[in-house]
């Protein structure tokens, strides 16, 4: 696993690894038990699936903060992570947060894909 400090990075290295497929299903997954309605297609490019995910993400956030919680608490997105991000735009912000729901989703695959086979 490799470290990423950005989304287009991190996308990259899903993709190198042969990890996208996984990664869709795993965010699909975790919206479902979120109950959040929303679903990602693995024929989408790595950059539509971020627009995607922000857009949503910006929904949420904007006018189903309950939900958006609730998913963030679902996908596991460490709350040291989010407390050091800077709240001085929302689009910034939201950038972030992207970031990071698809850096813990690609951690939680790239160690099933790892360790599953033990």
């Amino acid at each position: 696993m490799l470290p990423a400090k950005n989304t287009e990075e991190l996308l990259i290295s899903i993709t190198n690894e042969n990890l996208y497929v996984q990664l869709i299903a795993q965010l699909n997954k975790d919206f479902q038990l979120a109950n959040v309605a929303a679903s990602f297609d693995s024929t989408n490019s790595p950059t539509e699936l971020k627009k995607q995910l922000f857009a949503v993400l910006l929904n949420l956030i904007t006018k189903q903060y309950d939900d958006y919680l609730n998913l963030l608490y679902r996908i596991d997105v460490p709350e040291s992570d989010l407390a050091k991000l800077k709240n001085d735009n929302l689009t910034t912000s939201m950038e972030e947060i992207t970031y990071l729901v698809l850096k813990r989703e690609y951690q939680k695959v790239w160690f099933k894909h790892n360790f599953d086979k033990i």
